[in-house]
């Protein structure tokens, strides 16, 4: 692909989403979203093979099947109030059409069997944008219309999420797909307390954001896609399979790293809520991501591959560390004991 093209689909993709997080009106978030997909479907197909071709396919089916929902959603509460304001979503049809709609765009379960296959076939920065940039815009929309939505239909799409992200990781040997578990995963707890503190799931959209960029950053720097070639990369880079070891620490959100923040967030305001039970079942679900994050954490630091074949050893990169991924690390693994001062934007 041209730099140009690059340079085109890239101001495309800012385009779009500015559009969909800045508007008020309807008909101008869902212009934002089609630009936005439109955009990342060349990112998407750009090697021209058949899996990136199928990826793009997908891709297009869904966002597009989702638009129209979306565009449905904002018809009918306008036919029955007059409202084209996002904000004034009030009509029970609508909101529970919109809730489908959102959770297709974002990869909420029940509507995430398309998200683990386009990654799959995407190459890792545009699976960096596919979990990152592109899920702000419809992140944006729940955001606004929360105090609309049926707060019992999104807890359970929240456990459900939770659950099948962290099952339907435990068996995978691609880093993308498991990435991808991890996100469906994440999306659970972000859903789950979106209508009791909409900022709150802000919050855990951008340092999931964060962390997640500091992976995906990190394996396209070591040219890693699979756990057996995970394993034989400690010789390349040793510094960096140590920082992501901390990183994938951080994102299964254990205490001491940034990742604990949000969960601990969450858990405390649905306990406020009277949602005890909730917040129990989600974080004992969210064990099983734990899981397959300790499992890629080993996989990065081990130093002796656990079986007999000998395996080539990489040539050790003398390049150093890039500056980003080197801040991205130390933000998504230090930010815990800044918390007052986050907790004071909250």
């Amino acid at each position: 692909m041209t730099p140009q093209a690059k340079l085109i689909f890239t101001s495309s993709l800012i385009l779009g989403t500015t559009i969909t997080i800045s508007s008020n009106h309807w008909i101008t978030a869902w212009a934002g979203l089609e630009i936005n997909t439109l955009a990342i479907l060349p990112l998407i197909a750009k090697s021209h093979h058949p899996r990136a071709i199928e990826a793009a396919t997908k891709y297009f089916l869904t966002q597009a099947t989702a638009s129209a929902l979306l565009l449905f959603s904002a018809m009918m509460n306008a036919w029955y109030t007059g409202q084209w304001d996002i904000t004034q979503l009030t009509h029970p049809t609508a909101c529970l059409i919109l809730t489908s709609a959102l959770a297709m765009k974002l990869g909420l379960a029940p509507f995430h069997f398309w998200f683990p296959e386009v990654l799959q076939g995407s190459p890792l920065t545009t699976a960096l944008l596919l979990s990152t940039l592109m899920k702000f815009p419809p992140m944006t929309l729940l955001f606004m219309t929360s105090p609309s939505l049926n707060p019992t239909l999104l807890t359970y799409m929240a456990i459900l999420s939770t659950a099948l992200g962290g099952w339907m990781g435990l068996n995978q040997t691609q880093i993308r797909k498991i990435l991808a578990f991890s996100s469906i995963s994440h999306l659970g707890w972000m859903a789950i307390i979106v209508s009791y503190h909409p900022k709150l799931t802000l919050l855990n959209f951008y340092l999931y954001s964060l962390i997640t960029a500091t992976v995906f950053l990190t394996l396209n720097t070591i040219k890693t896609s699979k756990l057996s070639t995970l394993m034989t990369t400690w010789t390349k880079t040793p510094a960096l399979s140590t920082m992501l070891l901390l990183t994938l620490l951080s994102l299964a959100g254990l205490p001491p790293f940034t990742g604990f923040l949000p969960k601990w967030l969450i858990i405390q305001e649905l306990t406020k809520q009277s949602m005890a039970p909730a917040a129990t079942t989600i974080s004992l679900l969210s064990l099983l991501s734990l899981f397959f994050y300790l499992r890629l954490a080993y996989c990065a630091t081990i130093t002796l591959p656990p079986h007999t074949t000998n395996h080539m050893k990489q040539w050790h990169i003398s390049k150093p560390t890039p500056s980003a991924i080197a801040i991205l690390t130390t933000t998504s693994t230090m930010l815990l004991p800044i918390s007052p001062l986050i907790l004071t934007t909250v």
